[in-house]
């Protein structure tokens, strides 16, 4: 049997704090180990219970959830954290991803969404909703992207199976999906989505995306509901 990934859950509102749990009880891959209401209590539990993922709100009453994405990121950097926020704004989604989030689900989607979202951070995979990805990909172009040249030059440098995993990857595959796809195992798409990432010095999942949409490599229209 498969050990079940255990779960922090850090949100102010004990209500949804609640739904969370309702949604993720039932689920056999998963189980709930602690909650806090406050960015520092979260980190105090963190640092007693250790679980594998962390499902964490950016709006906090003590600290803003991106920084304590940092905080967190910079002391347990295995750990997986899903971002469950209010916000769909790219700068928030955007900013969540640079701190060290691995993934990103809106609270009006979580119901549909949590679940998945959970499933792909905890193998190792970024995880965007699809429910926010059109705005996302609408705004791309005018988001600054940091420390990253974006050139012709530089995609040639990718072999052709990079190239391959990087359309697949920026069309919003997970590294599983991709490696299906291509016949290769999850690993070998890792790998390759390293050396990407590393040959075009891209930092994030936002940035990837950006990226293959500058050059015309993905359809839009694959991001819509």
């Amino acid at each position: 049997m498969v050990e079940k990934k255990s779960i922090l859950i850090i949100d102010d509102h004990p209500l949804f704090r609640e739904g969370l749990k309702t949604i993720i009880g039932p689920d056999p891959r998963f189980k709930v180990i602690g909650e806090a209401g406050t960015g520092r209590e979260g980190l105090q539990m963190l640092k007693k219970l250790k679980p594998d993922l962390i499902v964490v709100d950016i709006s906090l009453p003590d600290q803003n959830g991106i920084q304590l994405t940092r905080d967190i990121r910079r002391l347990f950097p295995e750990t997986g954290i899903l971002i469950v926020s209010m916000h769909a704004k790219i700068d928030y989604i955007a900013e969540a991803f640079q701190a060290g989030a691995t993934g990103y689900v809106v609270k009006e989607s979580a119901a549909k969404r949590l679940l998945q979202g959970l499933e792909s951070v905890a193998n190792g995979d970024y995880f965007l909703d699809s429910s926010v990805s059109q705005a996302v990909v609408k705004n791309l172009m005018k988001f600054p992207l940091k420390e990253a040249k974006i050139t012709d030059a530089d995609y040639a440098t990718l072999t052709p199976r990079e190239q391959e995993v990087m359309r697949l990857l920026a069309e919003g595959l997970s590294s599983k999906e991709v490696a299906e796809k291509l016949f290769i195992s999850p690993k070998t798409v890792e790998n390759h989505r390293a050396n990407i990432m590393k040959k075009l010095d891209l930092h994030s999942t936002i940035e990837l995306i950006r990226y293959a949409a500058k050059l015309g490599l993905i359809d839009v229209d694959l991001w819509k509901e």
